[in-house]
C-alpha cells in the first residue's frame, strides 16, 4: 500500500495482529492471572509470568493507542490512574508542577493530596503562563473540561523544554484523531479511554503514550502499584476504537451545528466551543486541531433555576456524569465533576453555576437541536 492510510483504516487496523488463517479478526480477552513459565529462561521469563505485569489484551490496546498517537503506550484501569501514575513517576519532593486551573478537578485534587513536598502551581489553560524556570513538569489539558479553553501546545512545549521541563497533555476531549500532542512537541499524552476512545460508556480505562524512556518508567510504576486494566475492559475499548473515526466525524459535525444554533438563542447566555469564530481560542484550535471535538458547554440566562427547569425537559440527552459516548449526555459541573468546589472556587475557574456540559452523541443532529429547543421552552 503506497499511500498513507486514512483515519478510518487506521482505527480499524489499530492493534490488530497480522492475519493468520483460522484465527479470529480480533482475539478475545485473555482472562488469566498466571502464565506458564519456561524455567530455562530464568528470571526474565518469570517477570512476565503474572497478570499484574502483562496481558496480551493490554498489549493489543497499547499497540492501537500508541499507533494512533505516534508513541509507546501503557494502559491503566482508569484515566485518573494514568494521570496519577504520570505525576507520581515524574515528580519528586522539591519539584514544581504546573497544572490547569480550569481542567478536570480530580487531577488537581490528587496533586494536592498525593504529591507531598511538590510545589503545585495552577494556571488557566488559556494563560497567561508564568516563566517556567525551575518547573519539572507542565500538565496541559486542551481543550479543557468543562470550559473547552485551549492552549498552544507547540509554543508551550518549546518554552518548557528550554527551561528543562517535561510536558504532558491530557487530550481526552480531542482524541488522537483531533489532536496530536506528541507531534506538536509534548513528551506524553494522556487519555481517559473510558470516554471517546471506547465510545460506548461500557468500559473503564486510561492510557499514557509518548517517549519510550518515559513510558517505560510509568510502565514499571504500574507494575509495582498494580493499577492494572481489566482484560475484558481492554477488549471492549479496543473494539470500540474501531469506530472512532466514524463517531468523531459525526460528533464533531453535530457539536459544531449545535454550538452555532445555541449562539442564536435568547435563553442562552454564553456558548463555549473552540469551533466558534467568536471563541477566544478559535485561532489556536484551528491551527492545532482537526475538528473541534464532540463536546461543548453553554450557560443559561436565569442562572441555576433555569438549569433546573431545562434538564428535566430533555428527552434525548441523558443526564449523567460522563462524556464521549454514542449517546448525548448533559451534565452540570456544579453537581458532578466540580461538586467538591465551592461556588466561589468554580467562579474563579471560569465555571458559571448555570453551565451545562453537552457531550454530543451520534444521534441525528436535527433531533438533538429539536430536543434542546423544546427543553429551552422557546417553541
Amino acid at each position: 500500500m503506497s499511500r498513507e492510510p486514512g483515519d478510518g483504516t487506521r482505527c480499524v487496523r489499530a492493534g490488530v495482529p497480522a492475519p493468520v488463517p483460522g484465527e479470529p479478526f480480533l482475539p478475545g480477552p485473555v482472562l488469566a492471572a498466571p502464565y506458564h513459565l519456561d524455567p530455562e529462561l530464568g528470571p526474565a521469563a518469570a517477570a512476565n509470568g503474572y497478570g499484574r505485569v502483562d496481558n496480551p489484551t493490554w498489549r493489543a490496546l497499547e499497540s492501537a493507542i500508541g499507533y494512533l498517537e505516534g508513541g509507546e503506550c501503557v494502559v491503566f484501569g482508569s484515566g485518573m490512574a494514568a494521570v496519577s501514575a504520570a505525576l507520581l513517576t515524574l515528580l519528586r519532593p522539591g519539584d514544581t508542577v504546573l497544572l490547569p486551573a480550569d481542567g478536570y478537578y480530580k487531577t488537581r485534587a490528587f496533586a494536592a493530596a498525593g504529591l507531598p513536598g511538590v510545589t503545585i502551581r495552577e494556571v488557566p489553560t488559556a494563560g497567561p503562563y508564568p516563566p517556567m524556570d525551575g518547573v519539572r513538569l507542565v500538565l496541559l489539558e486542551t481543550p479543557a473540561n468543562p470550559g473547552l479553553d485551549v492552549c498552544d501546545i507547540a509554543a508551550l512545549a518549546e518554552e518548557a523544554h528550554a527551561a528543562g521541563a517535561l510536558v504532558a497533555v491530557d487530550s481526552t476531549t480531542a482524541t488522537p484523531l483531533g489532536q496530536q500532542p506528541l507531534a506538536l512537541g509534548a513528551d506524553l499524552v494522556i487519555h481517559s479511554a473510558s470516554k471517546f476512545l471506547g465510545g460506548h460508556a461500557d468500559a473503564l480505562g486510561g492510557a499514557l503514550a509518548g517517549r519510550k524512556d518515559l513510558v517505560d518508567r510509568v510502565y514499571h510504576f504500574r507494575e509495582i502499584t498494580g493499577a492494572a486494566l481489566s482484560p475484558h475492559d481492554a477488549y471492549m475499548l479496543l473494539r470500540g476504537m474501531k469506530t472512532l473515526a466514524l463517531r468523531i466525524e459525526r460528533q464533531n459535525g453535530s457539536a459544531m451545528r449545535i454550538a452555532d444554533w445555541l449562539e442564536g438563542q435568547d435563553a442562552v447566555d454564553a456558548v463555549f466551543y473552540p469551533g466558534l469564530a467568536s471563541n477566544v481560542g478559535h485561532e489556536i484550535a484551528a491551527r492545532q486541531m482537526r475538528g473541534f471535538g464532540g463536546m461543548l458547554s453553554f450557560s443559561l440566562v436565569g442562572g441555576f433555576d433555569a438549569v433546573r427547569r431545562f434538564l428535566p425537559r430533555l428527552r434525548l440527552a441523558h443526564r449523567a456524569a460522563n462524556l464521549g459516548a454514542v449517546e448525548t449526555i448533559a451534565g452540570i459541573p456544579a453537581t458532578t465533576s466540580h461538586v467538591e468546589c465551592t461556588a466561589e472556587e468554580r467562579a474563579a475557574m471560569g465555571i458559571p453555576e448555570a453551565l451545562i456540559r453537552l457531550s454530543v452523541g451520534i444521534e441525528d443532529p436535527d433531533d438533538l437541536i429539536a430536543d434542546l429547543d423544546a427543553a429551552l421552552g422557546v417553541s
